[in-house]
């Protein structure tokens, strides 16, 4: 075993886990790409980069996670559940300037509650121009959303098809999985919008400006295409 560890190790070969990755098709995808990197790596001087996302659905049910328990007395959650009290949705934005998020719980994420949350995000930066990362999503696209942000001052920066990684909230959302929700069972939208409000409380008040997104990645080289991901 250690000459073979040896030998794994000369080649930098390690154990990993296959991932799938689905590569972006939108023929605009570097030129969208490079405006997303530039906003981050260089803040507009008359605004704010806000990423928005939606996360969910949230919906009552058992879900497997880790945590520390006695040997021999893990946790357990119930096998089968019934599905009651619909699903809910959060809208997420996350200021690049302070680092912190900003969230609204709705039972649907159709384009009304979309712009009734780029709403609080104007009402929260009032004097700053906006400039909100967001994904493909139908109801980010709606004419009555687009024209709201016509005229006030509000740009949607629209991330390339199939490229949601771009979007700097997707991380946070995945740390909010983990620490919210995982090895939870919520038997109440109540008891679940407290615990995922509770988490994102706690981060911001340790919250620092976020930068230098993705330095050394390939993405960064000039030539790079979704393709050779």
């Amino acid at each position: 075993m250690e000459t073979l560890r040896k030998v794994l190790r000369a080649g930098v070969v390690s154990w990993q886990a296959t991932k799938t990755w689905k590569a972006s098709t939108d023929p605009d995808f570097a030129n969208k790409m490079h405006r997303i990197l530039a906003l981050y790596d260089r803040p507009p001087l008359d605004g704010r980069v806000i990423c928005a996302d939606e996360f969910g659905p949230l919906n009552l049910q058992p879900r497997p996670g880790r945590s520390w328990f006695g040997i021999g007395h893990p946790a357990r959650q119930r096998a089968t559940y019934s599905r009651h009290g619909g699903v809910r949705h959060l809208f997420g934005g996350l200021d690049l300037a302070s680092g912190q998020m900003f969230y609204r719980i709705r039972d649907h994420k159709r384009w009304q509650e979309f712009l009734d949350f780029l709403r609080q995000l104007r009402r929260r930066f009032p004097h700053s121009r906006l400039y909100v990362i967001c994904d493909n999503f139908g109801p980010h696209k709606k004419a009555e959303v687009r024209s709201w942000c016509a005229a006030h001052e509000v740009e949607l920066v629209y991330t390339p098809t199939n490229a949601s990684w771009l979007n700097w909230i997707e991380c946070e959302f995945t740390a909010l999985r983990y620490f919210a929700l995982d090895g939870t069972d919520h038997r109440s939208h109540t008891e679940q919008d407290h615990a995922l409000g509770d988490y994102i409380r706690w981060r911001n008040q340790k919250a620092m400006p976020k930068r230098h997104f993705a330095v050394h990645s390939k993405i960064r080289r000039q030539d790079y295409l979704p393709n050779v991901a």
